[in-house]
């Protein structure tokens, strides 16, 4: 992840197929209008950004020919030289979290991917066997901490028998996964571009409560209200290790290739020059 944000800059493009956007691409709501549209953002993007991530609801609700279309997909972004981060935020205990481990991050799994959104709010310890999996196969997660929604604070601000907000403590688990990790730890969190500017524990700094020396994937920017200039005052010194995602924002702008290609250069570009300014 740290040498393709480098490389590419650290912008993750979604690949979410609604039927609003295959209505506006010209697309029928099918499999079919699904494979276009999938093939067309892979072949667009998938050499050209960090990170695609599919959003698996989108293809889950056409069964087994829409994750047929979804498995295809996988395969082309990452053989295009594109990290994959499934989003699925899944979320069990036991050997069900074991069996979504093994089905986004097992070796050899149909759906294998770079990495895959996990929601933690059955309890940070059942997300153990993903976790454990990941590391043995080199691939990430990326742990629902705090989300761009604003339902997502009702839990994830909540306070915890130790006086803690759960997003913290979420947080802190993931830190001590990635501690000693080099350049970055593989467990990260997903933190909403949308949020307001949140001090750590005594009034630190803006971004210091998102140290977890691992990637932070920030969804948010475009549709639900964020924009590229709001990363410092959200994620501070934390910037540099952000991976900001973006999906309509790019995506209306299909079905033609260099069109999609245009709108994700702006959108990189504005990160970067955000990045640049430290502003």
């Amino acid at each position: 992840m740290r040498r393709a944000m480098d490389e590419r800059g650290p912008l993750c493009v979604g690949i979410d197929p609604h039927p609003s956007l295959l209505a506006d691409w010209g697309l029928p709501d099918d499999p079919q209008g699904l494979e276009r549209f999938a093939g067309t953002v892979v072949e667009a993007l998938a050499g050209r950004v960090a990170a695609l991530k599919p959003q698996a609801a989108f293809f889950e609700r056409f069964g087994s020919r829409g994750i047929a279309v979804l498995e295809r997909a996988v395969a082309e972004a990452r053989a295009a030289g594109a990290l994959v981060i499934m989003d699925a935020k899944r979320g069990d205990i036991g050997s069900t979290m074991t069996a979504y481990a093994e089905a986004y991050l097992g070796e050899g799994a149909p759906l294998f991917s770079d990495a895959v959104t996990l929601s933690p709010y059955l309890g940070f310890g059942a997300l153990r066997p993903a976790l454990d999996l990941a590391r043995a196969n080199g691939c990430g997660v990326f742990v629902l901490a705090r989300t761009s929604n604003p339902e997502g604070a009702e839990v994830q601000t909540a306070t915890t028998a130790a006086g803690r907000q759960v997003g913290q403590e979420v947080l802190e688990r993931l830190a001590a996964e990635n501690a000693g990790a080099r350049p970055l730890g593989s467990f990260g969190a997903v933190v909403g571009a949308t949020l307001a500017a949140e001090p750590g524990e005594g009034g630190g700094v803006p971004g210091e409560w998102l140290a977890i020396n691992g990637p932070l994937l920030a969804p948010g920017i475009g549709a639900q209200g964020a924009a590229a200039a709001d990363l410092p005052r959200v994620f501070g010194p934390a910037l540099s290790r952000v991976v900001p995602h973006v999906s309509r924002g790019v995506l209306r702008h299909g079905p033609h290739l260099a069109a999609l290609r245009e709108a994700a250069a702006r959108e990189a570009g504005q990160i970067a020059r955000v990045a640049g300014s430290g502003a």
